[in-house]
């Protein structure tokens, strides 16, 4: 059957006028097995790498600055903005953003209205309304560190380029006190008498808050500069620095201790409660202390962090405490902290 296909093809080429080397070839070309196609080589695989992705910003829960109201609720300073909130229960009332903006302390006026010192200047709430408005005086900076009202209502606004003293009723900067030894006004409090306490970057000066010129000044602290001031019932003068806590007589300017169990602590909030205790806020906890020997009465667990920013305590029957991480209350009966689970990291 081979045999007869071949003359077949023989015999239809060699009519078609091919030679018969040509016909030779066509079959050896017939007869020989097909060769095996190549596989097909796909170009490699670009790879590109994969960047990793930048980790996600998280929220800073910083709270600076506590301040009650004359209602009764409490305004929450934080690198946040503000909050405001009702104490005896936790809920928030409202929520005033203040985007890039760093508030360093707050104050409440005669009439009601909360002053919020921040690292751009001054700016004033009106809890009827929630509204906030900027005010444009010229402060000795706008980085504005310390506020207090005093007996007569003014306002003093601590900077760190010095002192300003605002007429909250009239808004008008009554006088500015630069040449501050110290020049930082960290912490502000009024003695029994009336006379303005200011805890700067080199110790303590004190003014009179009528005439607004220098009275004293207390240098060569230990522990350098003050962070915060609170005066207990019995007109005792206490000033936190970065490795103490010190308990002065305001009349002389002496410093009368150093309370032992704070050595070597940063103490950077006081606030004394309506039984005489005070409230120590240090960067790795906070205490509450007997004023008469400086005792440790309570050390207070459960914070969000031990790093203590700011006290608000017999408010909503509780005491509130800003920190690191955010915002939490304590039980004034058990004396355990619990965060405030919107204004907290935990």
């Amino acid at each position: 059957m081979v045999v007869f296909k071949r003359q077949l093809w023989v015999g239809i080429l060699c009519g078609l006028g091919l030679s018969l080397m040509a016909v030779q070839i066509a079959l050896a070309q017939a007869d020989s097995p097909r060769p095996t196609p190549l596989p097909r080589l796909l170009p490699p695989r670009l790879v590109i790498p994969r960047r990793p992705l930048p980790p996600p910003v998280q929220p800073d829960y910083r709270v600076t600055a506590l301040q009650p109201d004359f209602k009764g609720n409490l305004w929450i300073g934080a690198w946040q903005g503000l909050t405001n909130l009702d104490p005896n229960t936790g809920r928030i009332i409202e929520r005033v953003p203040l985007p890039n903006v760093v508030i360093g302390s707050m104050a409440a006026d005669k009439v009601g209205r909360v002053w919020v010192g921040t690292y751009t200047g001054l700016q004033r709430v009106d809890p009827r309304s929630n509204e906030i408005t900027a005010q444009n005086f010229s402060l000795p900076s706008n980085k504005v560190l310390s506020l207090l009202i005093d007996r007569r209502g003014y306002l003093w606004v601590g900077t760190d380029k010095g002192l300003a003293l605002i007429s909250p009723d009239q808004g008008l900067l009554m006088t500015t006190l630069q040449k501050l030894p110290g020049e930082s006004a960290n912490a502000l409090a009024l003695d029994a008498d009336g006379n303005l306490w200011v805890g700067t970057a080199t110790g303590l000066v004190k003014v009179n808050t009528a005439s607004a010129l220098i009275m004293d000044q207390v240098e060569n602290l230990q522990g350098g500069s003050v962070q915060d001031l609170a005066v207990d019932p019995n007109g005792l003068l206490w000033a936190g620095t970065p490795s103490r806590l010190l308990v002065l007589d305001p009349k002389s300017g002496d410093v009368l201790r150093s309370v032992t169990p704070l050595r070597g602590k940063s103490v950077t909030a006081l606030q004394f409660d309506q039984l005489g205790f005070l409230w120590a806020g240090t960067e790795n906890g906070l205490y509450v202390l007997n004023r008469y020997n400086g005792a440790v009465v309570n050390e207070i667990l459960g914070l969000p962090s031990g790093n203590v920013l700011a006290v608000s305590t017999d408010t909503g029957n509780k005491a509130w405490v800003g920190t690191q991480e955010g915002l939490a209350w304590v039980s004034l009966s058990s004396g355990r902290a619990r965060p405030h689970r919107g204004l907290s990291r935990l």
